[in-house]
């Protein structure tokens, strides 16, 4: 008889080739320490770099444990991809965590007794200093979280926050109600969760920068594409908060 998967988590990769073994090591070294019984579900996003070929890899190197893999045809979104690691996940609990490790691994066993004990969502509150040599990411993050609460008039800090652990059978049926494929899914899913009255949890969680990392943030830009979604979001509230009453 096969034994019950506790956890799927989920690793989402866009062109990670350069960190993703070594990172991956870190991560099951974890895992092995805490005794669940695991699976882990890659997801490459038509990476454009090595990661494909580093993900069968792994799975060549690491036959004991149960690893899935997805490779999108076509660059979808990290909406897209964690939704289609979790339609493929077995586990009761199912997670996912940036595979750049800023947030640390060592949190995952914390998230799941969390969730095993009552809650539906538990998430990392990302905690972090301002430092001049990413103080766009630092302003965007802050501005984000006054516009999520003022929009949204909830109380969910770090709705972005990519380490996110549910209860799989609440979080599934949610799943086909989000809108959103990129990366306004974070925040949907859990203002989703929110609206329907999920028990949501969170711990806090150490951000730690990695400057060898190229930054992606354009304020600009991600600043208004972020205050769009939440404008369209936030007209339909009213009609999720009714769905679930």
């Amino acid at each position: 008889m096969l034994e019950k998967c506790e956890l799927s988590l989920i690793l989402s990769c866009y062109n990670e080739g350069i960190i993703l073994k070594d990172n991956f090591k870190n991560i099951i070294d974890l895992l092995n320490i805490m005794r669940f019984n695991y699976e882990i579900i890659f997801i490459d996003d038509c990476s454009i770099d090595s990661t494909r070929m580093i993900i069968d890899e792994i799975i060549n190197t690491y036959r004991d444990i149960k690893i899935i893999k997805i490779f999108h045809s076509k660059n979808e979104g990290r909406g897209k991809s964690v939704s289609d690691g979790f339609k493929q996940a077995s586990g009761e609990v199912v997670g996912y965590i940036d595979v750049d490790l800023e947030v640390s691994p060592n949190y995952i066993a914390e998230c799941v007794l969390k969730i095993r004990e009552s809650y539906d969502v538990v998430f990392g509150w990302r905690i972090y200093k301002f430092h001049f040599y990413y103080w766009q990411r630092y302003m965007l993050s802050k501005a984000y979280i006054w516009l999520v609460s003022i929009l949204c008039r909830t109380p969910i800090m770090d709705t972005e926050s990519g380490y996110k652990f549910f209860k799989k059978d609440k979080i599934m049926p949610l799943l086909n109600e989000v809108c959103d494929s990129h990366w306004f899914w974070d925040t949907e899913i859990l203002l989703r969760a929110y609206y329907k009255r999920f028990k949501i949890g969170y711990i806090p969680v150490l951000f730690l920068k990695n400057f060898n990392k190229k930054s992606t943030v354009n304020i600009f830009k991600d600043v208004k594409y972020y205050f769009i979604k939440l404008i369209k979001f936030r007209k339909n509230i009213k009609s999720i908060k009714n769905e679930s009453a």
